[in-house]
C-alpha cells in the first residue's frame, strides 16, 4: 500500500521559513512526479509546486514563486517544501501528492497544519 508521510509545518512568524518533507513508502522508480497542494480555510484546494521524479524538473504557483523551493531525495524517496518569507496568505493545510501520469496525483499524505502570525 502506498504510504506518503508528511513532517513539519506549525506556527511561523510572517517573514520567517519553515521547510515540510513527505516521505513516500513505495517504489519510485516509474514515478512521475510528485507535489504540494494547500488549502485555506474556506478556499478550494490549489496546487503550489511539483517536481518531475526522473528530471527534476520544478514549477510553482505565482504566488510562491522565489519564496518557496522543492526538491527531492531519491535515496530516502523524500520530497521537501522549504518555504521563506511566508506571510498570512501561506497559512493552510499542506499536502503533498504522488503521480504516476502528468497532472494525476493519486496519492495524498495526510496533511499538515501551517499557520502564519503577523
Amino acid at each position: 500500500q502506498v504510504q506518503l508521510v508528511q513532517s513539519g509545518g506549525g506556527l511561523v512568524q510572517a517573514g520567517g521559513s519553515l521547510r515540510l518533507s513527505c516521505a513516500a513508502s513505495v517504489r519510485t522508480w516509474n514515478m512521475y512526479a510528485m507535489a504540494w497542494f494547500r488549502q485555506a480555510p474556506g478556499k478550494e484546494r490549489e496546487f503550489v509546486a511539483t517536481i518531475t521524479w526522473s528530471s527534476g524538473r520544478t514549477d510553482y504557483v505565482d504566488s510562491v514563486k522565489g519564496r518557496f523551493t522543492i526538491s527531492k531525495d531519491n535515496v530516502k524517496k523524500t520530497v521537501y517544501l522549504q518555504m521563506n518569507s511566508v506571510n498570512a496568505e501561506d497559512t493552510a493545510v499542506y499536502y503533498c501528492a504522488a503521480a504516476w501520469r502528468p497532472n494525476e496525483y493519486i496519492y495524498w499524505g495526510q496533511g499538515t497544519q501551517v499557520t502564519v502570525s503577523s
